[in-house]
């Protein structure tokens, strides 16, 4: 989970009421009519004014830097551009400017101001993404200036200049930007103070991220309710003292933010925080035993103003979700117009080689757990899809002869295009199994069901990387599992597209395909 999805501000905004006061008894109570009318008992009043933002504790200065570096650099970029093609400035290019510039802000990835451990020097975004990223905007500028028949504002070759020449400027800008950023932040004189109540293992990680982030305050050590010998992974340097104490050191020390990395069902958090509110710092909560959970796309989201912290959520949400259908569908339909007359060839060839049905169906599990028809090409004599499903093995001698060269070049595979134009599966996400294996994994292997969280995909990150054919050992279905639950907690469009590429690179070459 990111540092910034960890750390919210807990708010207490609640109304007080005079105990004995003749008076309050007639003050009118104003939700009561509409709480008693919906037949719900009275809540307190600190719910109902209580409203929770998402937010980050990251300095201004760094999240304005990653906001607009990518951006001005484009605008700068196209500006240059224009100018050493001779173009003249006028109102129509500033415009032209703004639109680049809200574009890059949406599609760019920002910088990875972060101190990464033990000496790596991982460049974020990689250039890859970025040149993929790069030419989104591109192509949607390009759009909107045929659209709008604006080429009279910029001519061809400062178009293809801008378009070569930005993206190795913006890597270098942010290779720069990335070295200063850490610089800057080691040097400057340490402001603001915090704690951490609880050397747990968050509490441990939590210290480490802010060493790596641009987060420029100071940490002075832990509390804990525990004795010092029963935390063997904090330093002697590191540790303060007892929970006990922590209120006078907070006032003493003049902290600026309290950190409680405590299991959330501790009992002692409540009366905890009811002390610290007696000081001017500000307290976060990080609950220290949310990873024995198998989180999958962890995330805190609110929901009207009520903070939620998602345990198990499915990547394709809201926007993510549209994304990835509309790439879907445009996908599928242009593979069925360009594949469809090798389709037909196909089709021909199965009926003339051998005796059945062209396309095979068969029952799976999709989204949510529905139970769907996955259609593929006829390999084999028989067409299996009861209570005993027998996997394809090397050398099967139920497979035809049009069959072992379809599964061999995955061409068997191509109606599936039809389950995704219809909805039922994507290009990418965990290959559906049959309904008979489903539910004998799903009483052997932990979380098996959380795969059906996406839709089931035509190919997927456990196929691209070695698992893909007969799982004929427990272990082999356990490792096809983990790589779809790697998939789900870390999709990304980028994610997608470089799985299709690989499956392209090593399909016609795979020992698995039979």
């Amino acid at each position: 989970m990111r540092q910034n999805g960890l750390m919210r501000k807990l708010p207490v905004l609640g109304a007080t009421a005079l105990r004995g006061d003749p008076r309050s008894l007639q003050q009118p109570n104003l939700q009561e009519p509409k709480q008693r009318a919906a037949g719900r008992p009275a809540a307190s009043a600190a719910i109902h004014q209580t409203t929770f933002r998402l937010g980050t504790i990251e300095s201004p200065s760094v999240i304005l830097l990653k906001k607009v570096l990518g951006p001005s650099i484009a605008v700068a970029s196209l500006a240059v551009c224009l100018g050493a093609d001779g173009d003249h400035f006028s109102v129509d290019t500033m415009a032209l400017g703004v639109i680049v510039f809200l574009l890059s802000q949406k599609l760019l990835s920002t910088p990875d101001c972060r101190n990464l451990p033990d000496g790596q020097r991982e460049l974020r975004p990689t250039f890859a993404r970025l040149l993929l990223e790069w030419s989104g905007v591109f192509a949607l500028l390009l759009f909107i200036i045929l659209a709008l028949r604006l080429t009279r504002l910029v001519g061809d070759a400062a178009l293809a200049a801008w378009f070569f020449v930005t993206p190795p400027v913006l890597m270098l800008c942010y290779a720069a930007t990335t070295r200063v950023t850490r610089w800057w932040t080691a040097r400057r004189p340490a402001s603001a103070r915090h704690i951490i109540i609880g050397a747990t293992e968050v509490g441990l990680e939590l210290a480490d991220r802010f060493q790596q982030s641009s987060y420029s305050g100071h940490f002075l050590g832990y509390f804990d309710f525990r004795e010092r010998a029963r935390a063997p992974g904090v330093c002697a340097a590191h540790w303060i003292g007892n929970c006990s104490e922590v209120v006078d050191f907070v006032r003493r020390e003049a902290v600026d933010a309290v950190y409680i990395a405590l299991p959330i069902a501790t009992p002692r958090i409540g009366e905890l925080v009811k002390q610290l509110r007696d000081t001017t710092a500000s307290i976060y909560l990080v609950p220290a035993n949310i990873f024995e959970f198998d989180l999958v796309q962890p995330r805190c989201v609110e929901i009207h103003g009520i903070p939620a912290l998602a345990i198990c959520e499915s990547p394709h949400r809201g926007m993510s979700a549209l994304r990835k259908r509309v790439i879907d569908v445009a996908f599928a339909a242009a593979g069925v117009l360009l594949a469809g007359p090798l389709m037909i060839g196909i089709a021909i060839a199965i009926k003339l080689n051998s005796r059945g049905p062209v396309f095979f169906k068969q029952r799976r599990y999709g989204l949510n757990g529905e139970e769907i028809f996955v259609y593929k090409f006829r390999s084999m004599t028989v067409c299996e899809d009861g209570n005993s499903v027998v996997q394809a093995k090397r050398n099967d001698i139920r497979t035809t002869r049009v069959g072992r060269f379809l599964r061999r070049t995955s061409l068997d595979e191509l109606p599936q295009m039809l389950n995704v134009l219809e909805g039922k599966m994507s290009f990418v996400g965990p290959r559906p199994h049959a309904v008979i294996h489903n539910e004998m994994y799903r009483k052997l292997i932990s979380g098996y069901m959380t795969r059906h969280k996406v839709r089931p995909g035509i190919t997927g990150w456990a196929q691209v990387n070695g698992l893909r054919g007969e799982t004929d050992t427990l272990d082999k279905m356990r490792r096809r599992i983990e790589y779809d639950l790697q998939y789900l907690n870390n999709w990304s469009l980028w994610l997608d597209l470089k799985i299709l590429l690989k499956t392209i690179l090593i399909v016609l070459r795979d020992e698995h395909a039979y």
